[in-house]
């Protein structure tokens, strides 16, 4: 089967969500068989230079292709589109290089399946439908609108939660407009296909999560013998991210400094905001932008995703419990992952809960260990990239083989 991948950044280094989805699933069909071409937008925010090279980690991609594209934020430009019907969360992703390379790429090719990588690919659906005969398919990792609904609903300034509520209703309208569009969609979990369903999507249609190859994800024990640390690791130019640390740092970390002057909370991230970058408070350590999220997780025992806003299922969750670790996170964290509250990770959802709960793992109430190996192995038997990827093919084979299609 041969497949074209597009996708909104290029999925390179492997340090966030989206990233590590296309990569570990692009490998996965690789492995059985298929023929996988990237075609990414190499993007302004997130600009991987690669200094002419290409990185090995993707060396399983039959081609790449990638197309500069300024997807920068600006004040001008944000002020403009409050005079449009335009979504300017997908509109920063309109390119006419990037839609000239689509259709170069597609009249070039014979593909069974064009597969879009996120909503914000979804402007170039005519130069799909125009120039390839390929099943078109959109794996939507989140249902993108009640992400900005969320994070609307978090904020407590005015002005600024009545904009991204305005934002969020013009993101919804274009993600329900181009529901039907699609000859299939993938979700990420059952719950993001209920609700597309729910919004009017008839077509076909499966949930397969984010998939993992254990054998890239070695737990490394050690830490669990150490004076007890917490740590946090993700991208900081998220605002889910970005408003959960704050959150944590300032409802939280107060309570437990207070309790346990010894504790120490580490924190990783790129593209952190000044706030957080400069951050000056007993027993917390920024570490930047790591160059391993791996080596930085395995350091310490315990994981918080302190998350209130976002959707589809959160990859840095599920990377760390392959790891090993300890995560104590919140309902929003989990959905998607069907774990149980101290069986594989320990839910928290105030500021009482977490302090609670990391005052039992302090104080020895809570067998760490064995709830980081229960995590891994929960992975293991629900989070396996290859047996969801034979999943996805069959019911790509299906698509394919239809009379409808045929």
């Amino acid at each position: 089967m041969k497949i074209l991948l597009l996708c909104k950044k290029f999925p390179y280094p492997l340090k966030d969500g989206e990233a590590i989805a296309v990569n570990q699933l692009s490998k996965s069909l690789t492995e059985n068989g298929c023929e996988v071409t990237l075609l990414a937008m190499n993007t302004s925010r997130h600009h991987y230079k690669g200094n002419g090279s290409l990185p090995k980690e993707l060396s399983h991609f039959k081609e790449i292709h990638t197309v500069d594209v300024d997807n920068q934020i600006t004040p001008w430009g944000a002020f403009k589109n409050l005079f449009t019907t335009e979504s300017y969360h997908i509109s920063r992703f309109v390119s006419e290089e990037f839609a000239q390379k689509l259709t170069s790429v597609l009249k070039e090719n014979q593909f069974d399946i064009v597969q879009l990588e996120t909503l914000y690919l979804a402007p170039y659906l005519k130069f799909i439908k125009d120039n390839s005969e390929a099943i078109v398919v959109m794996r939507a990792h989140n249902i993108e609108h009640e992400i900005w609904h969320r994070i609307s609903d978090q904020i407590k300034f005015i002005p600024k939660k009545i904009y991204l509520n305005y934002l969020a209703k013009k993101l919804k309208k274009f993600e329900i407009e181009k529901l039907n569009e699609y000859d299939f969609l993938v979700a990420i979990t059952e719950r993001d296909l209920e609700m597309f369903k729910s919004l009017g999507y008839k077509n076909g249609c499966l949930a397969t999560p984010v998939g993992f190859d254990l054998k890239e994800y070695q737990p490394e024990y050690s830490a669990f013998k150490k004076e007890l640390n917490l740590s946090f690791i993700g991208s900081l130019d998220w605002m889910p991210n970005i408003e959960g640390l704050r959150w944590f740092l300032s409802e939280v970390w107060p309570l437990l400094h207070s309790k346990f002057p010894n504790l120490k909370f580490h924190f990783a991230g790129r593209n952190a905001p000044k706030d957080l970058a400069n951050i000056q408070l007993p027993g917390v350590i920024f570490h930047k932008d790591v160059s391993d999220s791996k080596d930085f997780m395995l350091g310490y025992p315990i994981l918080i995703v302190p998350i209130f806003a976002g959707s589809g299922i959160r990859v840095k969750i599920l990377e760390a419990m392959a790891l090993g670790r300890v995560v104590i996170t919140s309902s929003i964290g989990l959905e998607g992952i069907p774990a149980k509250h101290l069986d594989q990770v320990i839910l928290a959802n105030s500021a009482e809960d977490y302090f609670h709960s990391i005052q039992m793992c302090y104080d020895g109430k809570i067998n760490l260990l064995n709830l980081g190996q229960s995590a891994r192995n929960f992975v293991h038997n629900n989070f396996d990239s290859s047996k969801l990827a034979e999943k996805l093919l069959t019911a790509y084979q299906n698509v394919i083989d239809s009379p409808s299609h045929l």
